[in-house]
């Protein structure tokens, strides 16, 4: 499922039939034919090519809210289990602070301050996102630093830096990557959210949640408009959640990932 959405995304200007931007007004609201497979919406626009540059927009922002969310998440985390006392402190009731507010009301009150655009967007999304990887990574080392070879690590004189980066950040890694693909479909659920209400992406950018809104004005005479863009949400984030749980699965320690693989060598100071 997710690597079709890739490829669409990767390929969609080879595999798109018309450019998506384009308006033939004489065929508006026309149901799906053999030329047009998904039909065309309330602007005689190819719904197939909508949809497959609005995948685009889904892993741009995906990917974007991902990356730079666990990246700051995983800062936080690490630093504030490691050290604790005062610096785990703040950094949780920071946490707490960002967690008291719903993630959705609080990311349409960003972009509605900063104005709707991709990038407003991305960094709203960053904004609660981040939290959930603290957290997370928080708990992790908070168990790690307690095993043998971390303490040993500590004995040997290996620098608190090297510690965090080459001994608790890698036995953080296979949790934090399941975090990441399920967090990679929550963000894209929130991007189609905040474009249905007119907060996302601008047109004629085409994007899942603003052509849904599109074509909810359109239910009883033209159905298609609305129904492929939601068929194309469910299918992404059902496809990144499945992935999430295999992952899940292929990390968890019944499958015999376990700390004992996860040990660095202290040979040569780590």
């Amino acid at each position: 499922m997710t690597g079709l959405v890739v490829v669409a995304a990767l390929a969609a200007p080879w595999l798109a039939p018309e450019d998506p931007t384009e308006p033939v007004l004489q065929e508006r609201l026309e149901g799906p034919s053999p030329e047009h497979p998904l039909g065309r919406d309330e602007l005689g626009r190819d719904i197939l090519s909508r949809l497959i540059y609005g995948s685009r927009v889904s892993m741009i922002v995906g990917v974007s809210v991902v990356f730079l969310g666990s990246l700051a998440g995983t800062a936080v985390g690490l630093v504030s289990g490691y050290r604790g006392g005062w610096t785990d402190e703040i950094s949780m009731r920071l946490t707490d602070v960002v967690f008291a507010f719903p993630g959705i009301l609080l990311a349409i009150a960003l972009v509605a301050v900063l104005g709707p655009a991709l990038p407003h967007l991305i960094l709203a999304l960053v904004a609660i996102g981040w939290v959930g990887y603290a957290r997370l990574v928080r708990g992790q080392v908070l168990k790690l630093k307690e095993e043998d070879w971390v303490t040993a690590a500590r004995a040997a004189g290996v620098s608190s830096l090297r510690i965090l980066w080459k001994y608790l950040l890698p036995g953080v890694l296979p949790v934090l990557v399941v975090q990441a693909t399920l967090g990679m479909a929550g963000a894209i659920l929130a991007e189609a959210g905040l474009s249905f209400l007119g907060l996302g992406v601008q047109p004629p950018r085409p994007s899942w949640g603003a052509m849904i809104d599109a074509g909810r004005g359109h239910l009883l005479d033209a159905p298609h408009v609305a129904l492929f863009p939601g068929l194309a949400i469910v299918w992404t984030v059902m496809g990144l959640n499945l992935l999430g749980d295999g992952l899940l699965d292929a990390t968890s320690p019944g499958s015999g990932e376990t700390g004992e693989t996860m040990k660095p060598s202290l040979k040569d100071g780590g």
